[in-house]
């Protein structure tokens, strides 16, 4: 064990050096990688080349990353359309003519594979469910208001 004085303050710096014979089979730190690229390579797994499987793996990805999508703007709409307690021109409650539309909707894209019609669809219906939730946010506000100022009219 060897022992260094630091910067002449008295404090004792314990370095702990072992000396090993290069064919003891211990390793050193200097025997390792030298540049980041090799220590990499030896500890890394090479990826192989795209093979028609791990396409069609990547394929399967993006559907479920599209399935996940569209499941979770199925329930944003359920979500939204719990909101809407009104009822239409026949007696129905909007809630459920929009539970209806959104089931109609999902049912007739369901078998759509291109990426780039399920990516418009679900812009779409963020979208709309956005622009629903606006205009419900909208009407709200002004029936409050209304109320507001009734009572300050009549008080």
């Amino acid at each position: 064990m060897a022992v260094a004085r630091h910067g002449g303050r008295g404090t004792a710096l314990l370095l702990r050096a072992r000396w090993q014979p290069a064919g003891s089979g211990a390793r050193c730190i200097h025997e390792g990688p030298d540049t980041i690229e090799e220590l990499l390579d030896r500890h890394l797994v090479k990826k192989p080349a795209a093979g028609p499987d791990e396409e069609s793996a990547e394929a399967r990805r993006r559907l479920t990353s599209s399935r996940r999508e569209a499941l979770a703007l199925y329930r944003d709409i359920l979500r939204a359309a719990r909101l809407f307690a009104w009822t239409d021109d026949r007696g129905v409650p909007w809630r459920e003519v929009l539970r209806a539309n959104a089931r109609r909707e999902f049912e007739d894209a369901r078998g759509e594979r291109d990426p780039e019609v399920v990516a418009r669809l679900l812009i779409g219906g963020r979208d709309a469910v956005q622009q629903a939730l606006d205009r419900l946010a909208d009407a709200s506000r002004r029936a409050i208001e209304t109320e507001e100022a009734k009572r300050r009219g009549g008080a």
